[in-house]
């Protein structure tokens, strides 16, 4: 008797010991899993997925390795496209310029002292406006990082910004223009060739801009107006080319959508266009209204199982939705994505 009852209660423990574990996997598989369970007829189906800019999120690596020597920006700054954000070292590159602009005045007053053709005068006019439209280039581009640090500062406005946005563009246009002009004269047949003298101008002039392009190079600059959404870069560290330790993360979120992982099953039950209510674990009860923008035409594993994968992992597909109203939505967010059947009513 004694017996059996210990073995009744060994069986009830076991029991108990039976549903906890099953629980817990429950919680497992919904906790890890890519897609939430549908518990409704109107959902056709559920995905995970996190909010995110709505031009993605933007990792901006350096170009090289160097050392950082200024950072401009902060997290939670919003920029124009082209402000610069972190500048490295260009001590090199700075006596590269000096020695070019040295190696031109000297040739250039060579040139000079030599009486051209009436033809040959028309291309060195040409070839001077080009390299005076270079230059003006750089002032523009001097004056726009100036003022975006002065506006930083509250030293400038907004307007005062756009405004020199707006002279660098026609500087660059200026540039584009006068250099087609000088390309159309040299390829006609009736202007001579260049002389030794003018030959050597034109040498170091290319020099000196091959010096400030690689001086370009070490000013990493935002590609696209937005918000500075994080900054991984200190002045004093070494930058390398990384693109998973980016020197700052920036996005568009003037809106927001959702980057979705849909189970592969359900791939042929959704399209673009269709109807989806975004759930964020941020703001339980509360949905918001988005739609399909795109479907990435590639399946394959789910962000939370990539690199070593067991056979429970199951494979995946990007889904982008864009959100009509992102409300209260951060940058970052999870949420879960249920696609309506079309159809169905809200």
């Amino acid at each position: 008797m004694v017996a059996a009852k210990k073995l009744n209660v060994f069986l009830i423990g076991l029991g108990a010991v039976g549903v906890m574990f099953a629980q817990l996997a429950a919680i497992s598989l919904h906790a890890e899993g890519p897609t939430p369970a549908v518990t409704d007829k109107n959902w056709q189906a559920v995905a995970p997925g996190r909010v995110e800019p709505i031009s993605g999120e933007i990792k901006i690596a350096a170009p090289l390795a160097g050392l950082i020597t200024e950072v401009t920006v902060k997290t939670g700054d919003k920029v124009l496209s082209g402000e610069l954000l972190v500048r490295l070292s260009d001590e090199e590159v700075q006596a590269r310029i000096a020695n070019a602009e040295a190696q031109i005045a000297m040739r250039k007053r060579a040139r000079n002292d030599q009486a051209p053709s009436s033809r040959a005068g028309d291309r060195r006019k040409a070839e001077d406006a080009v390299s005076d439209a270079h230059r003006g280039v750089m002032d523009a581009q001097a004056d726009f990082d100036r003022i975006a640090l002065e506006r930083r500062a509250g030293k400038a406005s907004d307007a005062d910004l756009e405004g020199a946005g707006s002279a660098l563009a026609q500087a660059r246009d200026r540039l584009k223009q006068l250099t087609a002009d000088l390309r159309k004269l040299e390829a006609d047949p009736a202007t001579p060739m260049p002389t030794s003298n003018e030959g050597q101008l034109n040498i170091a002039r290319t020099e000196l801009w091959a010096a400030e392009a690689a001086r370009e190079k070490l000013s990493i600059r935002a590609p696209i107006a937005g918000t500075v959404l994080q900054v991984n870069a200190k002045p004093g560290e070494m930058a390398v080319p990384s693109a998973t330790q980016p020197l700052v993360l920036m996005g568009d979120i003037s809106g927001l959508r959702v980057r979705a992982e849909l189970d592969e099953r359900d791939y042929g039950e959704i399209r673009v266009g269709q109807a989806v209510s975004v759930r964020p674990d941020a703001f339980r009860g509360r949905e918001f209204a988005g739609k399909v923008s795109s479907i990435a035409p590639l399946v394959e594993p789910s962000r939370s199982s990539r690199g070593q994968r067991n056979q429970n992992d199951v494979d995946v597909v990007e889904v982008l939705i864009d959100l009509a109203e992102p409300g209260p939505l951060a940058v970052g967010m999870k949420v879960d994505a249920y696609f309506r059947y079309e159809g169905a009513q809200h």
